[in-house]
């Protein structure tokens, strides 16, 4: 592994988007689809031979570098692995070198599959504003040529990860957190950093992810808590709960949160319900059959969409009179239209770590600037948005410091600070527990006239759990 220098331009740091930029002019190619069934795509072998590979060789061959001068004063960066001075196949700057970024997903027939899609066009949009701005310090960004569909599976996972490992800087996206730990090792070894599409509680301790995993939001295991105080905040005591979810990272550290709470808060009738997506299970009726026969006053879901519509239509026309608090992954605004709606509607509530499409901060409305305003199909645009703040803000530190090697954006991993223009709670990488673990909460109600389904609160809800908690450790094994 070696690096080289390059001259930068005199740019200034362009941390923000801007909401009116000019994103509303954008074309974006290759955007991806999900399709009602799902057409077979390329084996990865023909992918990559139908994918351009950048020239490294400039990159590859130099001596190592010296001491850089400043950038920002016009002095040089050094630059390897997933770097180089020739301009990104689409790029949009000619005389800008290129950043490629790897993504990870799960792009066809996976269970995350209609998240998953939108979350890559929203990162693809992203990029492209920073590419119509001007790049990163002479750079433009690129994360198309090494986007792969891992399907949900660790061994496609990995097998893409050693396919575009060798030409990547660093990860913008990895979908998974055993798919991630899979390729974790090599990850430690080569300095890839990433951002990552799933919220382990495993990840705010750096005896986990090795300092690598750019979390953002809170962990499934702290959103339990969170949610239930506001639960006992806004629909009074609660004296039994229910933690339905799929075992492991998802569901495993939903349901440890749920444990956690009942212990802080003096509540010893705990319900834990394991279950999987309904491929797996051919069905929830287990499940409803355990809920029902515990009557908790609340259910903390940690499922996909298509059990949550099931479980909470179901529980609702047995009579069951509890309520219900779904994750993050578990909402999709069609679920209005299926037969649970007035279920949803009337028993359900929505937690995410961020602003929603109807957010007023200035993320948010870069944000629908870059659909012209109009909706995506879900949330997963949402988070495919937000999560671009922190590798952004990490290729600028780097940038800024002269160093955009891969060593070098893991160094600048520690201490960054990212405010995620308001969408987000701030989080400052490098600390363990709570020192990096965010804990703000944002509930949703179903509503048919509020964007993507969901009214939201925009306010930031904390509670006092988490907050009197020793976290130092995470909440549950990922697998």
């Amino acid at each position: 592994m070696s690096t080289t220098t390059v001259r930068s331009p005199r740019t200034s740091p362009a941390r923000r988007l801007l909401a009116l930029a000019a994103a509303t002019g954008l074309v974006l190619s290759a955007c991806t689809a999900v399709e009602d069934e799902p057409e077979t795509t390329p084996s990865e072998a023909d992918a990559a031979e139908d994918t351009p590979e950048p020239d490294t060789d400039a990159s590859s061959e130099s001596d190592p570098a010296a001491e850089s001068e400043d950038p920002d004063a016009g002095g040089e960066i050094a630059i390897g692995d997933g770097v180089t001075e020739e301009a990104c196949p689409e790029g949009v700057n000619p005389d800008n070198g290129c950043i490629y970024l790897g993504v990870l997903s799960d792009l066809t027939e996976g269970p995350f599959a209609a998240l998953a899609v939108p979350i890559v066009d929203a990162q693809r949009a992203y990029w492209a504003q920073v590419n119509a701005d001007g790049g990163i310090a002479g750079f433009d960004v690129d994360i198309d040529t090494y986007t792969r569909d891992t399907k949900y599976q660790p061994a496609e996972h990995a097998a893409a990860y050693q396919q575009i490992e060798p030409n990547i800087l660093a990860l913008a996206h990895s979908l998974g957190t055993v798919n991630t730990e899979s390729v974790l090792a090599d990850m430690d070894a080569n300095d890839i950093v990433a951002v990552p599409a799933s919220w382990w509680s495993g990840y705010s301790f750096e005896e986990n992810d090795m300092g690598l995993i750019m979390e953002f939001g809170y962990s499934y295991c702290v959103e339990s808590m969170v949610g239930l105080d506001w639960f006992a905040e806004n629909h009074g005591e609660i004296s039994s709960v229910a933690a339905v979810g799929y075992p492991g990272d998802y569901g495993g550290d939903s349901a440890a949160g749920a444990q956690l709470w009942a212990e802080a808060n003096g509540v010893a009738d705990v319900t834990v319900v394991p279950t999987g997506p309904n491929q797996v299970t051919g069905g929830q009726d287990s499940v409803v059959a355990a809920v029902m026969a515990a009557q908790p006053d609340v259910v903390i879901l940690a499922v996909g969409p298509a059990e949550n519509a099931e479980i909470v239509g179901k529980l609702a026309a047995g009579g069951f009179t509890g309520r219900f608090l779904g994750s993050l992954p578990t909402w999709n605004p069609a679920l209005l239209e299926s037969a649970a709606a007035p279920a949803l509607t009337a028993l359900y509530n929505h937690m995410v770590p961020t602003e929603q499409w109807d957010g007023t901060s200035a993320a948010v409305e870069a944000m629908q600037a870059s659909l012209d305003g109009e909706e995506p199909a879900n949330g997963g645009y949402v988070i495919g948005w937000a999560m671009n703040y922190s590798m952004h803000a990490l290729l600028q530190k780097a940038a800024d410091s002269g160093d955009l090697t891969r060593a070098g954006l893991r160094a600048a991993v520690d201490g960054l600070e990212v405010d995620f223009d308001g969408m987000a709670e701030p989080i400052t990488y490098g600390g363990n527990g709570a020192e990096v673990a965010s804990s703000g909460l944002i509930i949703g109600t179903p509503n048919a006239e509020a964007p993507l389904g969901i009214e939201t609160t925009n306010e930031f809800f904390h509670g006092s759990t988490f907050e009197g908690l020793d976290y130092t450790q995470a909440c549950s094994a990922s697998s």
